[in-house]
């Protein structure tokens, strides 16, 4: 296999889209519900072996329980998203309410053991913890109503903890536990009732060529609870990397509580800045990053035009930027959680940028989709960003906007559209001409190979059909139609 230049990602489109197995070709959203509807079933999966070198029971060709009106699914590999998995989780209460305080009175995520059974197959001895910033800002407990009665990813409750976001680590205690070779799974947090908004986006994203997460419905239960619709993604660590990049690197993860400012020489000065999640030597080196950000922010106009190319995949940041767009998501690199990568590349010494966290796209906020600044119809196209990555002057958002659930929350910008807190890469990129002219090509590119094409919709239309046709005692089909249309109106605009 021929590696990729400058840490292109490898491309796992035809893998997912193998497993998925589509149907779905030209058929409109309402035929293939009326198709789903006559089976009462959805694509066919091949059934496999859940392999785990877990301390615990092996099933074979598990089954996804199910129960109401949903069709019973075989289980194959953990993200085949054809298929509606099933996981639930049991732990201490004691523990877990203790984790609660610790999280309310400091802000840090502690893990706790939990016994974990996914697809069937047991796990004992796995780490589980809190996962998220601005959904997490709006946790109530009993004491404790959240911040401005709910964060921008809506409301979450510690009496609800089938609702809230996790990460899994299956070998956080037990060296060499994994299910089928994933041992770090994140129940993504979400504010709309079928997560479709985040799946749709992280499909098309990998769809163009750009490095994303896999992902997957789930049948999600905490300590014996009612089971609840939720979206499992893979959390990059060290397997995600070695998947995604061909070549040796560090994968850093930008914060919510720090920026992409330089900070000096000391390593530890961004820590609250910067995790590092992967690592291919198995060493913590902040070299690199200090150095890029060193450049990024004292480097005149002219000499950030002439090197940037020197430092990071300019094309892919390009694609990055485009993509966001289209799946009109604010909350991305120049949003209020900060949410990117910054994956480093040893053999070349460049830089990529790497999306997370799409549970905002397609104008989702507040717990209704299409909703944009505020408005009743959403603002297809440019969503949230209103078009406006490449300057501008938007008006600000009103108070039922997005910018009265954010906390600490500036108004946009003409470099990022939505709530932007305002990112120096993205800022310093967009301002330059011939770089914006990249950007502006890749948008058009885009557009017109996922959204004109057809794509977009196909895809939207798999992880509809499976929903509709697998977990009808979870969600609603008129919900599931609701939100797969409003995600659709923006593969029509521009």
């Amino acid at each position: 296999m021929t590696a990729p230049e400058r840490g292109t990602p490898r491309s796992r489109t035809v893998t997912r889209r193998g497993l998925r197995q589509r149907v779905v070709g030209a058929i409109t959203i309402s035929a293939l519900l009326a198709a789903c509807g006559a089976t009462g079933s959805a694509a066919s999966t091949s059934s496999s072996t859940a392999n785990s070198t877990a301390t615990s029971s092996a099933a074979s060709g598990s089954t996804a329980g199910t129960t109401g009106t949903a069709t019973t699914a075989t289980a194959g590999a953990l993200f085949d998203s054809s298929v509606v998995h099933t996981i639930s989780v049991s732990y201490d209460e004691a523990a877990y309410q203790t984790m609660i305080d610790t999280f309310v009175a400091t802000g840090e995520k502690d893990w706790i053991a939990a016994t974990v059974t996914i697809d069937g197959t047991e796990f004992t001895n796995v780490g589980i913890k809190l996962k998220g910033n601005s959904t997490l800002k709006g946790l109530s407990t009993a004491g404790n109503q959240g911040a401005n009665g709910g964060g921008p990813g809506g409301d979450v409750s510690a009496d609800d903890p089938a609702g809230l976001p996790w990460r899994i680590q299956l070998d956080k205690y037990a060296d060499g536990q994994n299910y089928q070779g994933e041992t770090d799974l994140v129940i993504r947090g979400g504010n709309t009732e079928t997560s479709l908004n985040e799946a749709v986006a992280l499909e098309l994203i990998g769809a163009a060529g750009l490095a994303t997460q896999q992902a997957t419905s789930i049948r999600f239960s905490v300590n014996g609870s009612d089971q609840t619709l939720r979206l499992m993604i893979e959390n990059p660590g060290d397997s995600w990397d070695a998947e995604n990049f061909a070549t040796d690197g560090i994968l850093y993860k930008a914060e919510a509580s720090g920026d992409y400012s330089y900070r000096g020489d000391d390593p530890t000065a961004y820590a609250d800045a910067f995790d590092i999640d992967a690592s291919s030597n198995g060493e913590d080196d902040y070299t690199p990053l200090i150095g890029f950000l060193d450049w990024l922010n004292s480097a005149d106009d002219a000499t950030f035009a002439a090197e940037l190319s020197q430092h990071l995949d300019v094309a892919a940041f390009a694609k990055y930027l485009a993509m966001q767009e289209l799946v009109a998501n604010f909350d991305d690199i120049d949003g209020p959680g900060n949410n990117s990568y910054l994956r480093y590349d040893t053999s070349t010494g460049i830089f990529t940028v790497v999306s997370w966290d799409q549970n905002l796209s397609f104008g989702s906020m507040g717990g209704q989709m299409g909703g944009g600044m505020g408005g009743t119809g959403g603002q297809p196209g440019g969503g949230m960003n209103g078009g406006m990555r490449g300057g501008g002057n938007p008006a600000a958002p009103n108070a039922a906007g997005p910018n009265a659930a954010v906390p600490n929350a500036v108004a946009p910008n003409g470099a990022g559209g939505g709530p932007s807190r305002g990112n120096i890469l993205s800022e310093r990129f967009m301002a330059n001409t011939d770089f914006a002219a990249q950007y502006t090509a890749a948008l058009a590119e885009l557009r017109a190979e996922l959204y004109t094409s057809g794509a977009a919709q196909q895809i939207l239309d798999s992880w509809t059909a499976v929903l509709t046709s697998q977990a009808g005692d979870l969600v609603s089909a008129d919900t599931v139609a609701s939100e797969a249309a409003s995600i659709a109106s923006y593969f029509t605009k521009t």
